[in-house]
């Protein structure tokens, strides 16, 4: 497990597709890798104005999506939904792009 310093909202349920699950095991990597990253607002490999909007529903309980790169090149995505009205997250989710 990797460890996590600070983190910046609570997962929900963490589930994953069966394409993310595959990737990660042919890259020899564990989803948590990548979920303590996002939950410590790591958002990998996004653009400025996604970043942005990141920080934003930090603030404001909007979805939130992170964006990394495997070992073998491949796209892994971690997305946790936008607040319920008590401000929690129902699920994270891990996925490949083509899979959204």
């Amino acid at each position: 497990m990797i460890p996590v310093r600070r983190t910046l909202f609570k997962l929900g349920a963490v589930v994953a597709t069966p394409g993310a699950l595959a990737a990660l095991e042919k890259a020899n990597q564990q989803p948590w890798e990548f979920l303590a990253r996002h939950v410590q607002g790591d958002w990998g490999d996004v653009g400025a104005e996604d970043a942005e909007a990141n920080n934003e529903a930090l603030q404001d309980g909007s979805r939130l999506l992170s964006a990394y790169v495997l070992k073998t090149g491949e796209k892994l995505w971690c997305l946790s939904e936008a607040e319920d009205d008590q401000g929690n997250r129902a699920a994270t989710t891990l996925l490949l792009p083509d899979e959204y």
